[in-house]
């Protein structure tokens, strides 16, 4: 058996649930997942699921960091450094995983949180077995031709364009 590599990208609503639905299903089926969230602190209301489930490693960082565009370039390089231990101690946990998670790594690279070079690295050599999913909106071209699974969620409608925020549970 060989693992495949997953982005979940788009502008619509999914992206994280989706990565979460097949981290519930691995974790169900006795396999081991490292579940590693970016740009979250850990709060949302499927880590709080995800951590009742055996099988099941999570990585998030302390630091609660918000949104990348109101951050100071101080908070920016502060959640460089952080994101980028953060993304260390992930794959070097995958290695004896059977599924790795990235939620929000896409962005991270975007951004210049985490470095794209080190997580193409890691993907083009990574554990054979290793199943590893990428979320995040507009992954590059480099991503793209590395993964095996490209789903893309796309908005048609949303309740936010009628001014109704995310609501607990549902979007978050």
């Amino acid at each position: 058996m060989f693992g495949l590599i997953h982005i979940y990208c788009g502008n619509g609503k999914g992206k994280t649930t989706a990565a979460t639905g097949l981290a519930v299903r691995a974790a169900g089926f006795g396999k081991k997942v490292i579940f590693t969230q970016f740009f979250k602190n850990g709060s949302s209301c499927e880590i709080k699921s995800l951590k009742k489930l055996e099988n099941i490693s999570l990585f998030h960082c302390e630091t609660p960091y918000g949104l990348f565009s109101k951050m100071t370039e101080e908070e920016k390089e502060s959640a460089k450094k952080d994101y980028s231990e953060l993304l260390e101690r992930a794959l070097s946990s995958a290695e004896e995983a059977d599924l790795l998670v990235l939620d929000e790594a896409v962005s991270s690279c975007n951004y210049g949180i985490i470095n794209e070079e080190r997580l193409c690295e890691f993907l083009e050599n990574k554990p054979k077995e290793l199943e590893v999913v990428l979320t995040g909106r507009h992954p590059s071209e480099k991503l793209l031709s590395l993964a095996d699974y490209v789903t893309e969620m796309k908005k048609i409608k949303h309740p936010y364009d009628e001014g109704i925020g995310a609501r607990k549970g549902i979007e978050f």
